[in-house]
């Protein structure tokens, strides 16, 4: 285990341990204007939500590490109050990352990156239209962490209006994150895509009670094909299945195929039965999985 005082390295490589243990990060593409009214687009992945009522996002154009040195988008949102949060989505990932580079001050990053900047209805700074989801924003504080390289400046903001493309949305209204297909970012220059095998499903357990990972049997907490995460799963039950339900899961055609194929090989039938419960648990068939494990540990506990 590397252990580390904050104060005894250097900040550049603070910074860099940071940014690759907390990610994935989401993306702010913040929109300003200065007190002239020429556009700013940057990019921030110091950003999440903090409230729906009233919708409050927060994001941080630190201070930059190398020179100390702030970026125009605090400049305007200083001076204006004002901004747009715009998401990111793989189709945008690329010019989004050209936005970023360091151009001078007063130059369009609208213009520098190819994006297409659309008024908005409450506030200054414009749109990005080919961003999912457009925020405007009214900045309600900002609050400043320090005064040296890598100091953030978190800008509290109020969501007045927002904007979704309906394209995103699934039959139910919803957000569907395959359609919007959104990117985040890692450490160095690695992103992460949240769409395909990268999106999975975590049932939430506030809804019901649930037995606990100490209620799991031994049998099925020492197995050595079941991860901490199946475990989870399986100590996310109300209760756990009775004698009747296990009976009843061994006539089924899955169970009945292993206990054929596995008769004259008891411990190769226990072994693939908690296989068959693992696969339950990645198709979220946990009662069921439940059954097959009760099952393999009779098995075990009557075997000659």
């Amino acid at each position: 285990m590397l252990s580390i005082n904050p104060k005894e390295i250097s900040t550049a490589k603070l910074h860099a341990y940071m940014l690759g243990t907390i990610a994935p990060r989401p993306i702010a593409f913040a929109s300003t204007v200065d007190t002239d009214g020429n556009p700013n687009l940057s990019p921030f992945s110091f950003f999440n939500c903090f409230g729906s009522n009233p919708p409050i996002l927060v994001f941080s154009p630190a201070r930059r590490v190398r020179d100390n040195s702030i970026k125009h988008t605090l400049e305007n949102v200083q001076a204006t109050r004002e901004v747009v949060i715009n998401v990111v989505s793989y189709a945008m990932v690329q010019q989004t990352s050209l936005s970023s580079v360091e151009f001078p001050k007063g130059v369009d990053e609208f213009v520098k990156s190819g994006f297409t900047a659309i008024a908005s209805e409450k506030v200054r700074p414009f749109r990005v239209k080919e961003s999912p989801a457009q925020y405007e924003c009214i900045v309600k504080d900002i609050l400043y962490t320090g005064k040296e390289g890598g100091a953030g400046n978190l800008i509290i903001c109020e969501a007045v209006m927002v904007h979704l493309h309906e394209n995103i949305l699934n039959d139910a209204g919803r957000v569907d994150p395959h359609k919007i297909d959104l990117v985040a970012r890692m450490g160095n220059d690695y992103y992460c895509r949240a769409s395909g095998n990268a999106v999975f499903e975590v049932a939430k357990p506030n809804a019901r009670p649930a037995i606990g990972y100490d209620a799991i049997p031994e049998f099925i907490l020492r197995s050595e094909l079941l991860s901490a995460n199946n475990l989870g799963q399986l100590g996310n039950v109300e209760h756990i299945p009775d004698a009747a339900a296990v009976e009843q899961i061994k006539s089924s055609s899955m169970v009945q195929d292993i206990l054929i194929r596995m008769h004259q090989d008891r411990e190769g039938l226990i072994n693939h039965l908690v296989l068959l419960a693992k696969d339950l648990l990645t198709q979220h068939q946990v009662e069921n999985a439940w059954k097959v494990l009760l099952l393999a540990e009779e098995m075990q506990t009557t075997a000659p």
